[in-house]
């Protein structure tokens, strides 16, 4: 099992080009299973769960290749619409497979999903949504049946803002027949990226980015090539990163419109932030201060893939920080580990209380989730001696090789066996 060890203490500086965003990129795969033919997808990071999804695009008959950050796939000669269990248990993002397998081939089957422990999440509203355009759904032996002479649009209301079930819905009405309206979307900057590439396969995709989508269904569509968006949490994880080690780096290929709430709360922090149109600078010379309350909540309010690398930033901060979760109920798992290494932390329920401490000291800490993972290298790099932090193919799941972009940046990490 590999692990990753940091000698902390070191201020990161230099400048960084930020990868691709994972979580645009794997329903922008699923989404070429819509109609045959020959795809290049630029800036794909070398992640865990882009490869699960690759092993699944091929054990359905697709032709895959991931060169550099370059993937092409060609779906030409698709023949299952069978997702295998033991590639759905991988990975969460294969359920974004059922709705456009569905939309193709009239029917789909598969397991439900695996991913990260970080509390319930429930497919009900993908299979509310995919009922709702005429798909029979049925389940056995673990498995669940789709099925759909022909997909017809409808009215949809989503009873919470789902990425995932907002992006299966895009994908499942763009070959329904008629319009389907969906209301109460997500509102993520993915769900953008992702109907701009449905529109370049000559889908009519319209009002991503706000609460309403509506979907004109078509009866065929094209293959094409496209760009993936630059990844807002892993920008926001470098951020933090450098502010955590008194640091000053600048961020490269990214949007600072899509982080637009954390920017928020870090200059609240008194650390220097200036921006562009695609770049980000982050100068933090002196101590922090306490943020007095901050709230996970969906797009456009402070992302909860961000909020355990937050507590790890305002671990060292002057004063006392309060962090309540309110999008998944089992996130606060890092807490114990950040407590490892020297933090004081305390939780009530979705609500954790962190009193800054003067310093963090090395430990050997086990990352439990992909975003908890980041948290942890985040506070190694700042704390005083060794830090071993296990389990690292959580991290793999969304940083591409996280220890060679922060050693760019003069970091002393190495990945161990």
């Amino acid at each position: 099992m590999e692990s990753f060890v940091i000698e902390g203490g070191t201020p990161l500086s230099g400048e960084l080009r930020i990868q691709g965003a994972k979580n645009a990129a794997l329903p922008i795969l699923a989404a070429t299973v819509l109609t045959g033919g020959s795809y290049t997808i630029y800036d794909v990071p070398r992640l865990s769960d882009i490869d699960v999804m690759l092993k699944i695009l091929t054990k359905l008959g697709a032709v895959c290749s991931h060169t550099g950050t370059t993937v092409h796939v060609d779906t030409t000669n698709l023949s299952s619409s069978f997702v295998p269990q033991d590639l759905m248990g991988q990975m969460r993002s294969s359920i974004f497979l059922m709705g456009p397998l569905l939309a193709r081939f009239g029917q789909v089957t598969l397991s439900r999903p695996g991913g990260c422990a970080i509390g319930e999440r429930r497919i009900n509203l993908h299979l509310k949504g995919l009922k709702a355009l005429g798909a029979t759904i049925t389940t056995q032996d673990g498995l669940i049946h789709c099925t759909a002479n022909k997909l017809k649009g409808s009215v949809i209301f989503l009873d919470y803002p789902s990425v995932g079930a907002t992006e299966n819905i895009m994908m499942g009405a763009v070959l329904a027949k008629g319009e389907t309206i969906l209301s109460n979307a997500a509102r993520e900057p993915e769900i953008i990226d992702l109907q701009n590439f449905l529109n370049r396969l000559g889908a009519r995709v319209r009002g991503a980015g706000t609460d309403r989508i509506i979907i004109e269904g078509v009866s065929r569509l094209h293959a094409t090539d496209y760009q993936v968006i630059p990844d807002r949490i892993v920008t926001g994880t470098m951020m933090l990163a450098a502010a955590i080690t008194r640091g000053s780096i600048t961020l490269r290929n990214v949007n600072p419109m899509h982080l637009v709430s954390l920017l928020d709360v870090v200059k609240q922090s008194g650390v220097e932030i200036t921006y562009g149109h695609d770049i980000i600078t982050v100068k933090a010379s002196r101590s922090f201060r306490a943020i007095d309350r901050i709230m996970t909540a969906p797009y456009p309010g402070f992302p909860t893939d961000m909020q355990s690398q937050m507590m790890a930033f305002l671990s060292l901060a002057r004063g006392c920080s309060i962090i309540k979760e309110t999008v998944f109920d089992g996130r606060f798992r890092h807490v114990n580990e950040l407590c490892r290494l020297g933090a004081d932390i305390y939780v009530d329920l979705n609500t954790a209380f962190i009193r800054g401490v003067p310093r963090l000291s090395g430990a050997v800490v086990e990352a439990t989730d992909l975003r908890a993972g980041a948290a942890l290298i985040i506070a190694g790099l700042a704390a005083e001696g060794e830090t071993r932090v296990t389990q690292s193919y959580h991290i793999d799941r969304g940083y591409d090789r996280i220890e060679d972009q922060l050693v760019s940046l003069g970091a002393r990490i190495r990945r161990v066996q």
